[in-house]
C-alpha cells in the first residue's frame, strides 16, 4: 500500500487515542494485547461500564466525522472503525450487551480465561494472579447487575444458555476448580496464602453467579432458542462485517454441503475403495496406529513440528513471512474444554503467537489424518500468519488496526481459506489427510444451515424431519454431518443456538474472501500474482469483508518490506 513508512495522520491519531482509552476502560484488553497498565484489575461489566464504553465509541465516531483521509490507509480505517464501532452501538441501543450470556462467550468465560494469557515465571507474576482473583467478585457483580437490568427489559438469554451457564458456573466454584488449581500452581513461586484467598474470592463469585442464574434468571429465560430476523441480521453483519441475503446464503449452504458430501464420498472410495463411506473411512482411520498419537507430549511435539514445517515451505515462495511471525509456539491449555484456539502475538512479539489445544480430561489418544489442517487452520497461513503479519506491519497501520480490529468472518473465513489453500497446493495430497480437512468443512458448511435454519424458523428439508427447524431436528442434523464424539456436539449446538451469527461466519466468510479473490483474478487477467493478492489482502489486517472488498477493489500499490 505504501513503499516508506507511513507519517502518522490524524486519523492514526484518532485510532491511537481510542487504543489508549480502551485499555483504560479494559484490563483484560491491556492483557490480551500487551498494553501498558495494571494487570490485576478486570473489567467493569455492569451498566454504568457498558454505557461508558458506548460514549467512547459515540465520540470517537464525531471525531472522524471532521477529518480527511489523507491516503488509502486511512481511507480503510475511517471505513473501519465506522463500520465497527457503529454496529457496536447498534448492538448496544438494542440491549444486546445486558443480556450477553452463552456457552462460550460471555463475561463468564472471559473472566477466567484472561488468566490463561497471564505470565506466571515470577513472584510478582504471582502476586498479580493473586490480586486478579481477588478482583473476580466485582466483575462478576457488575456482570450479574446488568443481566438483573437486562431481564428487566424482558432481554434473557434462552432457557438453554442459562442452564448451561449455571452448570460452568458451579463448576468454576468448586472445591477443585481452575481457581484453586491455579493458586496451587502458584503456591511454590508465590505468596500461597494471597493466592488461596484470591482464588477462594474467585470460587465464592461464581458460586453467587450460580445462584443468580438459577434463583433470579432461570424463571425470566425463554424457551425459544431462535432470535428472529432482525436480531440475526444485526449479529450476521457483526460477525460478517458484510451485508448477506440470508436466504440465499442458507440455500447456497445446502449446496455446499452436498459438494462436500460427494468429494468426500470420492476421496473415501480412494482410501479403501468403491462403495465405502465417509464414515467408515473415517473410523478405519482412527483405528489405523500409523496416524495415531498417544499422550499430550507426542501431540504438542507433533503440533510443532508440523506449524514448523508448514512456515519453513510456505516462507519466501507462497507468502512473505516476516520472520517474528515465523515462530509460532503449539501449546496444550491449561483447560480442558476440548476447545483448540490461537492467541495473537504481543505488539512487540515478546509473547510469540500461541496455538491451543485444550485437551479433554481422559483424551489421550489423537488422529494426524484429523488434525493437519487444524494446525494449518490455527498456523500458517492460517491466523497466525494473518493475524501475526498484521501485528508485525507496525510501518503501515495504526494499532487500532492491527491489534484490536477483528471481524470473526476476516479472521475465520481467512482460516477456512487457508485450509482449502493448503490442499491446492498439494500439502492434503494423502486422501487421509484430505479427508480430515472436508471433515471440518463439511460442519462449517452444516452450520450455515442449522444456524440460519433455526434462529430464521426457515422450513426444514424433509430429509432433517421437514416442518420448521428447531433444536430437536438441529442435533439430528448435526450428528449426521459431524464426526465428533456426542459431548463435543452437544455443546457445539448450544453454541450455535446461543453465539447467532457466528459459527456460520466461518463458511460464509470463506465465500467471500473466495469470491473476492476471483473478481480480483477476473481483473488482472494473466497478470493476477497469487502471492501478491495475498500480501496485500493480509496487509489491509481484520477489518470488515466489505470493506476488504472495496479496499482491494482499489488500484494496487507496493507494501512495505
Amino acid at each position: 500500500m505504501t513503499t516508506a513508512e507511513r507519517a502518522s495522520t490524524p486519523t492514526d491519531a484518532v485510532a491511537e487515542d481510542y487504543v489508549t482509552t480502551l485499555g483504560r476502560l479494559s484490563p483484560m484488553l491491556r492483557t490480551y494485547v500487551g498494553l501498558p497498565g495494571d494487570q490485576s484489575e478486570l473489567d467493569d461489566f455492569s451498566p454504568a461500564g457498558l454505557a461508558t464504553q458506548d460514549a467512547e465509541r459515540t465520540a470517537v465516531l464525531g471525531r472522524l466525522a471532521g477529518i480527511a483521509a489523507i491516503d488509502e490507509v486511512d481511507t480503510v480505517t475511517q471505513a473501519a472503525m465506522r463500520e465497527r464501532l457503529g454496529l457496536e452501538g447498534e448492538l448496544y441501543d438494542a440491549g444486546e450487551d445486558l443480556s450477553n450470556l452463552n456457552v462460550i462467550s460471555s463475561p463468564l468465560q472471559g473472566i477466567r480465561e484472561i488468566f490463561d494469557l497471564m505470565p506466571t515465571d515470577t513472584a510478582e507474576d504471582w502476586a498479580t494472579i493473586a490480586a486478579r482473583m481477588a478482583n473476580v467478585p466485582a466483575a462478576i457483580d457488575g456482570f450479574t447487575e446488568s443481566l438483573r437490568e437486562g431481564a428487566a427489559t424482558g432481554l434473557v438469554a434462552a432457557t438453554r444458555q442459562v442452564a448451561a451457564c449455571i452448570a460452568q458456573a458451579e463448576e468454576l466454584a468448586g472445591d477443585d476448580s481452575f481457581w484453586a488449581q491455579l493458586a496451587e500452581r502458584g503456591a511454590q513461586a508465590g505468596d500461597a496464602a494471597a493466592l488461596v484467598a484470591g482464588a477462594d474470592a474467585a470460587r465464592g463469585a461464581y458460586g453467587e453467579l450460580a445462584t443468580f442464574l438459577r434463583d433470579e434468571l432461570a424463571p425470566r429465560a425463554p424457551e425459544a432458542d431462535a432470535v428472529g430476523r432482525e436480531r440475526y441480521e444485526r449479529f450476521s453483519r457483526t460477525f460478517l462485517g458484510a451485508q448477506v441475503d440470508l436466504d440465499e446464503t442458507y440455500e447456497w449452504g445446502l449446496e455446499e454441503l452436498a459438494r462436500i458430501v460427494a468429494e468426500q464420498d470420492a476421496v473415501a472410495a480412494e482410501l479403501y475403495g468403491s462403495g465405502t463411506s465417509p464414515e467408515e473411512a473415517m473410523a478405519r482411520l482412527d483405528a489405523d496406529p500409523a496416524r495415531q498419537l498417544h499422550g499430550t507430549d507426542a501431540l504438542r511435539e507433533w503440533m510443532q513440528t508440523t506449524s514448523d514445517a508448514a512456515v519453513a515451505a510456505l516462507a519466501d515462495t507462497q507468502f512473505d513471512i516476516p520472520e517474528p511471525v515465523r515462530r509460532l509456539e503449539c501449546m496444550i491449555a491449561p483447560t480442558q474444554s476440548g476447545g483448540i484456539y490461537y492467541t495473537g502475538p504481543t505488539n512487540d512479539f515478546s509473547r510469540p503467537g500461541r496455538m491451543w489445544w485444550a485437551v479433554p480430561e481422559g483424551v489421550t489418544e489423537f488422529g494426524t489424518w484429523r488434525e493437519r489442517t487444524t494446525v494449518y487452520h490455527e498456523g500458517v497461513p492460517g491466523h497466525h500468519l494473518q493475524i501475526g503479519q498484521t501485528v508485525y506491519r507496525s510501518a503501515l497501520l495504526n494499532t487500532w488496526r492491527r491489534q484490536l480490529c477483528w471481524v470473526s468472518g476476516h479472521g475465520e473465513g481467512w482460516a477456512l481459506y487457508a485450509e482449502r489453500l493448503m490442499a491446492d497446493l498439494g500439502f492434503l495430497d494423502d486422501p487421509a489427510d484430505r479427508m480430515g480437512m472436508l471433515d471440518g468443512q463439511r460442519l462449517r458448511a452444516a452450520r450455515v444451515v442449522l444456524d440460519i435454519g433455526v434462529h430464521l424458523g426457515k422450513p426444514c428439508p424433509s430429509a432433517w424431519g421437514g416442518g420448521t427447524w428447531d433444536a430437536e431436528k438441529a442435533w439430528t442434523f448435526l450428528d449426521a454431518n459431524a464426526n465428533m464424539a456426542e459431548g463435543f456436539l452437544r455443546f457445539e449446538l448450544d453454541r450455535y443456538l446461543g453465539w447467532p451469527g457466528q459459527a456460520p461466519a466461518y463458511k460464509v466468510g470463506q465465500r467471500l474472501w473466495e469470491q473476492i479473490r476471483d473478481d480480483a483474478r477476473a481483473v488482472a487477467g494473466d497478470a493476477f500474482d497469487l502471492r501478491a493478492f495475498h500480501r496485500r489482502a493480509l496487509d489491509v489486517g481484520s477489518v470488515g469483508l466489505d470493506v476488504l472488498r472495496e479496499a482491494l477493489s482499489q488500484p494496487t500499490a507496493a507494501s512495505p518490506a
